[in-house]
């Protein structure tokens, strides 16, 4: 959950008036240790569809693995778990690569044809490993990656080990650039919440490189997503599910006043109605799949006052080199899921990726009005009980 959001459950007065448990000591959740055999018996059951690879290391050693399926010519990149913690990404996508890599109905061998789909199931394992937001990596292990920075003072984004009490570790979802050539600094660090980041940790950097690899393979990246949790009592403010508890946010990028004009000289790639139109085909694709009152069509527009500026968020980079990106915010935190609540909400987030797919397929996306995104509610805290 990018910070600024609406406060979680934890900190918030009303906390537990609108849990998402049944059972709290329900896990369930794809592990790393898991998640390489698992697309590993989707790429065998696929015939050579889906193709897996390793395309880096994390801070601790753990793979770093993606997921490909396709041959079509527009390309969408997926990752899910740069903050460990938030997990529905990951199961939504396995399931998504399973049904890719094995269905042959008219509507998957035409998503087959005319898109390439890029998966980062496990962005962050080390951090999923301990069931927290940040990777494992202090700042003397920063140093020694980066030599150049000895006696820097540490990013912003870098949380140190308060007495040894937590592990240190980055905020992934801090630490990009959209000069994809950036080289960290000294004369830079810390920074500010507002500005890009530095590229520090392996993982920031294997995304980096993957997204590189992509653009020069295609000519250019269609789409990035970028699938993360947010607090649990969040609920819609208006439309025909006023009050209830949302299901998933969407956001463009957050790149401040006038719609990211100030970047514009410097980044003129960048195209904030895409982005729009690509999080309205997930609204639209999920409100067409399950109707107007179910629970899992509660779905709205992520906090985004005119002046929010995250620069060195993977989506903003990537937007300021001409993806279109979209953020999706699953409503609660892995640790607090039901087996229920946790099937309803990788199911929601498994159709809205279907339906941007479909849409990119069809090129349905192009046509549609990216102003029609603000149709879509926001939301407000809510205490009510589910």
């Amino acid at each position: 959950m990018p910070a600024g959001a609406a406060p979680a459950e934890a900190n918030t007065p009303g906390q537990g008036t609108c849990r998402t448990w049944e059972d709290p000591e329900f896990s369930g959740w794809t592990s790393y240790e898991e998640l390489g055999p698992k697309l590993q018996s989707i790429a065998a059951t696929s015939k050579g569809r889906v193709e897996v690879e390793v395309a880096g290391q994390s801070a601790l050693g753990r793979n770093l693995y993606t997921a490909r399926v396709g041959t079509g010519e527009r390309v969408l990149f997926v990752q899910s778990a740069i903050h460990g913690n938030e997990r529905t990404g990951t199961e939504a996508l396995l399931n998504i690569l399973k049904d890719l890599g094995s269905s042959s109905d008219p509507e998957t061998l035409r998503a087959l044809e005319e898109v390439t789909l890029v998966t980062m199931p496990m962005a962050n394992p080390d951090g999923g490993e301990l069931n927290r937001r940040t990777n494992v990596m202090s700042w003397d292990e920063t140093e020694a990656l980066h030599p150049q920075l000895e006696g820097a003072p540490p990013a912003w984004y870098h949380r140190p080990s308060n007495g040894g009490i937590n592990l240190p570790g980055f905020d992934l979802n801090r630490d990009f650039n959209p000069d994809l050539d950036y080289v960290p600094q000294p004369g830079d660090l810390p920074g500010l919440q507002e500005n890009a980041g530095f590229f520090l940790a392996p993982e920031s950097q294997t995304i980096r490189d993957l997204y590189v690899d992509l653009r020069e393979e295609f000519g250019e990246v269609d789409a990035v997503v970028d699938l993360h949790h947010m607090g649990p009592c969040d609920a819609q403010t208006g439309g025909e599910q006023d009050g209830k508890h949302i299901s998933v946010a969407l956001d463009y990028p957050p790149l401040g006043v006038n719609d990211g004009a100030a970047y514009q000289d410097d980044w003129p790639l960048l195209d904030q109605d895409k982005s729009r139109r690509y999080a309205l085909a997930v609204a639209d694709g999920i409100k067409e799949r399950y109707g107007q009152q179910s629970p899992l069509a509660a779905v709205g527009r992520y906090f985004h006052p005119e002046d929010r500026e995250y620069a060195g968020q993977g989506r903003s980079a990537f937007a300021l080199n001409g993806s279109a990106t979209v953020l999706f915010e699953v409503r609660g935190q892995s640790n607090t899921f039901g087996q229920k609540m946790k099937g309803m909400l990788v199911q929601t987030v498994q159709t809205g990726l279907e339906s941007l797919i479909d849409s990119m397929a069809t090129g349905e996306v192009d046509t549609l009005d990216g102003d029609d995104f603000f149709e879509y509610p926001d939301y407000g805290w809510a205490v009510s009980n589910d």
